[in-house]
């Protein structure tokens, strides 16, 4: 059994200084480290760009104990097509739509739920309830796929997500019911990840990536990444492995060990996003 802990999502963004301000000023998110890359990361953390790149993590507390968003912003790039695969990341938070009424942000409905678009088109499912206290605001994650028992037996019985709620057409999966959780809907067509495709992460002990390499080659399954260690200028280095669902949904597993040291909140970040957008002459 895999002892995982979820870490973040990742998301393709293109403009940086709108995005910016909806994390910031709409969500309420802090953000918490900013890092610059001069060439494309050997694990396509950036997707499949050779260019200068630079990773933001933004979330409502320290990546140890929260679920966070990376923000990958490829220098030059100014659109990415979206797909089907991401249906929405939900968050408590009934601050968000008073900090959206505050700044006219668009406060949109689908099937009863109240949601903002971030720029990029994701969408942010908010539950009308105050932000709790000493509690994660995060929920879940939802991603669409093609064929959910097909799902299950990859992500429940493969990699051990524990089976938290099922429904005739969605589960919800995760590690532990402190944590956010991922879930998976089925929709009647194919997934097309498109462009903007993300990718979701989790940490694990390190002497269990191997484990996890082990498993997926029995069950034939996709390894997009084989086990490879990643610097990040001036921080730890971490060892990644990035796999392939049944849909292609990417994952991450990092080790843990490292990624705590890695991710330690960064005081000068908010200060140093805002300078390299100042600085970025890549969009003109």
């Amino acid at each position: 059994m895999v002892s995982g802990r979820a870490l973040h999502f990742v998301f393709k963004v293109a403009d940086r200084t709108l995005t910016a301000k909806f994390y910031r000023d709409i969500l309420g998110m802090k953000v918490l480290r900013h890092e610059e890359f001069s060439e494309g990361c050997e694990a396509t953390c950036n997707g499949p760009y050779a260019n200068r790149w630079s990773k933001t993590m933004v979330g409502y507390g320290p990546e140890d104990t929260h679920f966070v968003v990376e923000l990958t912003y490829n220098y030059g790039i100014t659109h990415y097509e979206t797909g089907n695969d991401f249906i929405g990341l939900t968050i408590q938070s009934s601050e968000s739509l008073q900090r959206a009424a505050a700044n006219n942000w668009p406060v949109k409905q689908q099937n009863g739920l109240k949601y903002l678009e971030a720029p990029g088109g994701y969408k942010f499912f908010i539950v009308d309830k105050p932000e709790p206290v000493g509690k994660d605001p995060v929920q879940k994650v939802t991603l669409a796929c093609s064929n959910l028992a097909r799902s299950i037996a990859y992500w429940n019985g493969l990699l051990t997500l524990k089976i938290f709620e099922k429904k005739d057409k969605s589960v919800v999966v995760g590690f532990s019911e402190d944590q956010a959780k991922l879930e998976l809907v089925e929709i009647a067509e194919p997934i097309n990840r498109a462009k903007a495709y993300g990718r979701i992460a989790f940490a694990c002990p390190f002497d269990e990536q191997p484990i996890i390499d082990s498993k997926i080659q029995a069950a034939n399954e996709k390894i997009l990444t084989p086990l490879i260690s990643l610097d990040t200028p001036g921080k730890a280095t971490v060892r990644v492995i990035i796999l392939a669902d049944p849909d292609g949904h990417e994952i991450c597993f990092v080790d843990d060990e490292s990624f705590r040291q890695l991710s330690q909140v960064d005081p000068a970040s908010d200060a140093e996003l805002d300078k390299f957008i100042k600085s970025d002459k890549s969009r003109k």
